[in-house]
């Protein structure tokens, strides 16, 4: 396996190849069976590039937390290419973007009285911004202009950023909208996995060091119990959005001052990351340790 995972055409600049232009010409196909020169046509188009970027982004959410929980060839050749996977997911955003302008300077009309919205926008242009700066700065060339620190701020911010968009797309789609597809389903839970895997390795990195610190330590039972329960109720919560939502926003947007935040401020009041939360706080509890 490991001679098989080193091979030059599955590694590198040639990995990014072997996934692009494919990528690129399945995208060009596609725009050949579409008029572009409509509002719907060109809709349909950036739909279609986002199906494409969604699993990229999730899968590099989820490749550092495999070396650490899995550690193994697989895992870490992901590892070894997770630059370029993450460019994989640039080229993909670059044709939603390219899909994008052309709606907004050909398809004015249509993009502003059906499908602009203030906060959408503002996700949107965040995310454009972090993903080329994290491009640039993915190369010596803009790696020099920032510190080590800077760097890891950047990416790290920018990752959680990129991926809290497509998660919380499809998690409408599953607990808000009708009829969701498979793809919606796939989507969700593909992202919920990649996510709680961060948190499964940094609670794994946490009793480690608290282990090293003493290897005595330890959470004490009752602690875990209730880490454990909290964290199968963000489980719960992550499967039932469809029966809460509309309370829970309704709860949270009572205030004036949180009504009008979702006018404008991305992602708020955040239903969509309500189970991450949960499940990220009953970790805390499960690896709690007097050591830390």
């Amino acid at each position: 396996m490991n001679s098989v995972l080193k091979q030059k055409a599955i590694n590198g600049w040639n990995l990014f190849l072997l996934i692009s232009v494919p990528m690129s010409a399945i995208m060009v196909f596609e725009m050949m069976g579409v008029d572009l020169s409509t509002g719907p046509g060109v809709s349909s188009m950036i739909g279609f590039s986002v199906r494409f970027a969604v699993p990229f982004i999730f899968l590099v959410v989820a490749i550092s937390s495999l070396q650490v929980l899995f550690p193994g060839p697989i895992p870490m050749w992901l590892l070894r290419n997770r630059k370029h996977i993450g460019l994989c997911f640039a080229v993909a955003m670059a044709w939603q973007g390219l899909f994008i302008s052309m709606m907004s300077l050909f398809q004015h009309d249509y993009y502003y009285e059906d499908i602009f919205l203030l906060r959408d926008e503002l996700e949107g242009s965040v995310g454009y911004i972090f993903l080329t700066a994290m491009v640039l700065t993915s190369f010596s060339f803009g790696r020099k202009l920032l510190s080590a620190k800077q760097w890891k701020l950047l990416h790290k911010s920018g990752l959680y950023f990129l991926f809290a968009y497509p998660f919380s797309v499809y998690w409408w789609n599953l607990h808000y909208y009708p009829n969701p597809e498979l793809m919606d389903y796939c989507f969700y839970w593909f992202g919920f996995v990649a996510f709680v895997l961060r948190i499964a390795a940094w609670s794994k990195k946490r009793v480690q060091l608290a282990s090293r610190n003493s290897p005595d330590s330890s959470a004490p039972t009752g602690l875990k119990l209730l880490g454990a329960a909290i964290i199968a109720f963000g489980v719960v919560v992550a499967m039932t959005g469809l029966h809460w939502q509309e309370p829970f926003t309704t709860f949270v947007t009572t205030p004036a001052w949180s009504e009008n935040l979702v006018l404008w401020l991305p992602y708020w009041p955040l239903e969509p990351y309500l189970s991450l939360f949960i499940i990220g706080f009953g970790a805390l509890f499960l690896t709690r340790s007097d050591r830390l």
